[in-house]
């Protein structure tokens, strides 16, 4: 399995998997499932709303012996009602309980994006908080305090741009270890993928497959879908691979890690069997041609410019 190291030596596998829109019902036969195949890395997050069977899931393994609880890396997101100071240890104590663990490999701020407390998402902007109201400082200090505790060995951001991250690592202290963003051949992030790797910030890539079951308010009329271009099925067709190998590979060559989401037994064995497909130069190469900067997840929903938040400055472009 390929890593990705940590300044403490720590090691993280490159291939995960991603719980987003795994159902609560199945995501536990999944999450056993995938370990059972070899999967080592979960990500979680907790507006995913399964956190609990992943919990229940993670217990049956470690208790039957399938696993060690230190050689999974399990990750996890702070949701955006918990930013304030005091409501950060809180949510990640109702993480930890959910899973039923002591600690997490990694914690994450899922979104710079801040939202009243108690409130999952807001039904106008009334529920936001501006970033003035619950500065993205105050959160990451709060999230500094759970890594001195020993809560939360890693801690780092998802969804974040350079300036963003150029703010917190202006803080001071622990800066992010991580970025997860969306990241596939149509929004490949260049620049930031390599802010990041000068800065020793690792970086995950979701919806690396193109999400094709996100929920229909994500989704655009005649956006591209990885898996249907052709350039990834004849790379895929040459190596007697699938386009979704390609896809896995494809972001594991540029040192980052990648997590896919699937409940599918096969598809499981298959997304974990990326880890060792190799693509050369010429391949890479005509996979960077791709890219569109075309995001699939893009922020519209979290559009209230009286609080500040536009898509433009969620992204910084």
């Amino acid at each position: 399995m390929k890593m990705l190291t940590y300044s403490n030596n720590d090691q993280m596998p490159a291939l995960g998997l991603g719980t987003w829109k795994s159902d609560p019902g199945v995501v536990k036969k999944a999450i056993i499932e995938a370990i059972a195949i070899g999967y080592r890395h979960i990500d979680c997050a907790a507006i995913y709303g399964n956190e609990n069977e992943i919990g229940e899931a993670l217990q049956e393994c470690i208790k039957n012996g399938m696993v060690k609880r230190e050689d999974l890396w399990i990750t996890s997101k702070l949701w955006n009602d918990a930013h304030k100071r005091e409501d950060v240890q809180p949510a990640l104590e109702k993480t930890l309980a959910d899973l039923r663990l002591d600690y997490l490999d990694l914690y994450l701020m899922h979104w710079p994006v801040a939202f009243k407390n108690g409130l999952s998402f807001p039904e106008n902007s009334e529920g936001y908080l501006s970033l003035k109201e619950a500065p993205l400082a105050e959160t990451w200090q709060a999230m500094q305090e759970l890594q001195k505790q020993g809560l939360a060995k890693h801690i780092g951001t998802s969804n974040f741009s350079i300036h963003k991250l150029e703010q917190l690592i202006a803080f001071g202290g622990q800066k992010p270890e991580m970025n997860q963003v969306e990241l596939h051949p149509y929004l490949q992030q260049q620049a930031l993928i390599d802010f990041c790797h000068q800065n020793d910030i690792h970086v995950t890539a979701y919806s690396p497959l193109g999400s094709m079951d996100r929920p229909e308010v994500f989704k655009k009329e005649g956006e591209p879908i990885p898996l249907e271009n052709e350039t990834i099925k004849a790379i895929a067709t040459a190596k007697s691979i699938s386009p979704a190998q390609v896809l896995l590979a494809w972001p594991l060559h540029r040192k980052i890690s990648v997590i896919p989401k699937s409940t599918n037994p096969k598809r499981l064995q298959e997304n974990f069997e990326a880890n060792g497909i190799a693509l050369s130069d010429d391949e890479m190469g005509t996979i960077a041609k791709l890219d569109q900067h075309e995001r699939i997840i893009d922020g519209s929903f979290f559009v209230a410019e009286d609080k500040g938040y536009t898509v433009q400055n969620l992204w910084d472009e």
